[in-house]
């Protein structure tokens, strides 16, 4: 059927170590829609570590991350502790994801697929 999306291919949309400076993880490709599945948050910190925050935004096209468009909200993740969310969000040609956190001790994996 013309329009559907039809082939999906699943990937890693992004990994990173947070810092305070808000990042665009991932950019979803013209033509495409992606399905964000899994958002792994792990604190490396060890133990002497500290706890680390992290906000989590799924922003469209043109847009900024705000209050607005939080997926995960200023969650605290304990030090070598992790946070797992899992379900199911969508996004469209042009979103992005983006994170930020309160220092360095988290490093965030997203993972879905990609539909074109």
């Amino acid at each position: 059927m013309s329009g559907e999306f039809q082939d999906l291919t699943g990937k890693k949309l992004g990994q990173a170590a947070l810092t305070t400076t808000t990042v665009i993880l991932y950019e979803t490709p013209a033509n495409t829609r992606t399905y964000i599945k899994d958002i792994m948050v792990a604190n490396h910190s060890g133990p002497s570590g500290t706890t680390g925050t992290v906000s989590v935004y799924i922003v469209p096209a043109g847009g900024a991350a705000s209050n607005d468009n939080e997926l995960i909200g200023t969650v605290n993740v304990l030090k070598q502790e992790y946070l797992h969310w899992s379900g199911l969000q969508i996004t469209n040609p042009g979103d992005t994801i983006q994170a930020v956190s309160d220092g360095t001790e988290l490093t965030i994996t997203i993972s879905g697929a990609e539909a074109v």
